[in-house]
């Protein structure tokens, strides 16, 4: 039976890296303190408990999830703006990218009951279309700890080169057994699945997941936390969310004000109140890096 490396919080980028590059997947244990996992579950156990649960084998029968968590939660925030969880995403995605984004977030809830989840590749979020590239990085935060008992997550360690249509045989599935506070990190390539809740209370994670910002995101970041909502949090976090050109011309706009009363071609940045990229497709940030790639 394989087994998932776990890692102390301060690790350096390049060994988490490295484990990731050979299994596809690694725990890093403590990463968020006790005060901070109280206040998050705090901030949104009202919208848990209003959430209803999945309406297929997929989602979850017995399993709640729940999204908008930048607009619902101040501690999501930090969580997603982590230094080291953030900048492996950064470098793990830079290859294929000039920008990440935020793909999702989302808070998900195994009650008793629920059975394991059909193992799986989120990357499959955009069919089976791209090929060559590695297009997200994921995180699954630990708000009560994960057991085999209560569903820890299932990980296949070393899928990340299998092809689509390979089925794991059970010795080959593993289960990420973590303390709450603790982080699963893992590629968007690694099969996995939610594991089997056989225990008598919730298993909670929360799944913030960063993608290449040329790539549709799976929940849309503009709708859940619109420009009002969006131009209270950090520039940085604006800028994962999707309120900056994910290219050199992906994602600029043109207010639709009478004429004369507004710019033409504006980055994102414009509807959360900053200039950034000014007029124009990009900026020269942008344009240099187009340049020399």
């Amino acid at each position: 039976m394989p087994k998932l490396v776990t890692l102390q919080a301060d690790s350096g980028v390049d060994d988490i890296l490295e484990v990731m590059g050979r299994d596809g997947a690694v725990i890093i244990e403590g990463l968020l303190d006790e005060a901070s996992q109280e206040r998050f579950l705090a901030e949104t156990e009202p919208y848990m408990a209003a959430t209803r649960c999945g309406f297929d084998d997929f989602t979850g029968r017995s399993t709640t999830r729940t999204g908008a968590l930048v607009a619902r939660s101040p501690t999501c925030r930090d969580m997603i703006l982590h230094p080291t969880v953030l900048s492996c995403a950064k470098q793990f995605l830079q290859p294929y990218c000039l920008r990440v984004q935020l793909h999702l977030s989302q808070i998900i809830r195994l009650q008793p009951g629920q059975g394991a989840q059909m193992i799986h590749r989120d990357r499959w979020a955009w069919g089976k279309y791209l090929t060559g590239i590695e297009p997200q990085f994921n995180t699954i935060w630990a708000l009560t700890d994960f057991t085999e008992e209560n569903g820890a997550t299932q990980v296949v360690p070393g899928s990340v080169d299998w092809p689509d249509d390979r089925r794991a045989a059970p010795e080959e599935i593993c289960q990420a057994v973590m303390k709450a506070g603790s982080v699963l990190l893992y590629t968007g390539s690694v099969f996995h699945g939610g594991g089997e809740n056989r225990s008598d209370g919730d298993r909670i994670g929360v799944n913030l997941t960063y993608s290449l910002a040329w790539l549709r995101q799976e929940e849309n970041q503009f709708l859940s936390c619109p420009p009002e909502i969006a131009k209270d949090v950090p520039e940085e976090l604006q800028d994962l969310l999707g309120y900056t050109v994910g290219s050199y011309a992906l994602g600029y706009y043109t207010p639709p004000l009478p004429p004369g009363l507004g710019p033409e071609c504006v980055g994102p940045e414009y509807a959360v109140g900053r200039t950034k990229s000014g007029e124009g497709l990009g900026d020269a940030e942008i344009l240099q890096a187009v340049k020399a790639s």
